[in-house]
């Protein structure tokens, strides 16, 4: 695939998410689903498609920390070293939720769930998008995550609007899910 090709994909993905769609991308370990995280609709989409509860709540990637900054704002100089020396990378961190981000991010928890990617097509995306997604896997609920761009249209075909070139990275595991509060590991890397 020419680069003219790959970045044209990349930004029809980014323009579907900014028109409120349900975009494919691959991300470090599986392929994931993606949608704006300011669009209550297109995430209520995205669950559907899913069979996901809402009540769960949804990881946001980034390109690199200033699209994340509003949720680190608040955060003691401490938390934020723990943070960056992490990013980018396959880590997600739980971030307390000071009403940046709406409950169909959230779920019912009071954080919200942040990574800063090193995947070259998730951050490409992200920073075509203008800032964070929604990075929820790619399977619906009870199925293996997808790991191909063939599994991701088996599962879903035309119900994605873009689906975004590449492969998915070489880790095995989804990424990991850290509280930053209290280090508790939700879900190991």
């Amino acid at each position: 695939m020419s680069e003219t090709t790959v970045a044209h994909e990349l930004e029809a993905a980014a323009q579907a998410a900014q028109a409120g769609g349900v975009i494919a991308y691959p991300t470090e370990a599986v392929w994931g689903l993606g949608v704006d995280p300011a669009n209550s609709q297109a995430i209520e989409r995205l669950l559907a498609l899913k069979q996901r509860e809402r009540a769960k709540g949804v990881i946001l990637i980034a390109a690199n920390l200033a699209q994340v900054e509003p949720w680190l704002a608040p955060l003691t100089g401490s938390e934020r070293a723990r943070l960056e020396a992490s990013w980018p990378g396959p880590v997600t961190w739980l971030v307390p939720n000071r009403g940046q981000a709406s409950n169909w991010v959230t779920g019912d928890f009071d954080t919200v769930a942040l990574r800063v990617t090193d995947h070259p097509v998730a951050r490409a995306l992200c920073l075509a998008f203008g800032g964070p997604l929604v990075s929820t896997s790619a399977n619906p609920q009870g199925q293996e995550p997808a790991r191909t761009r063939d599994q991701v249209t088996g599962y879903f075909g035309d119900r994605l609007q873009a689906v975004a070139p590449g492969q998915v990275g070489s880790r095995n595991q989804p990424s990991e899910i850290r509280d930053l509060q209290t280090g508790r590991i939700h879900r190991p890397g």
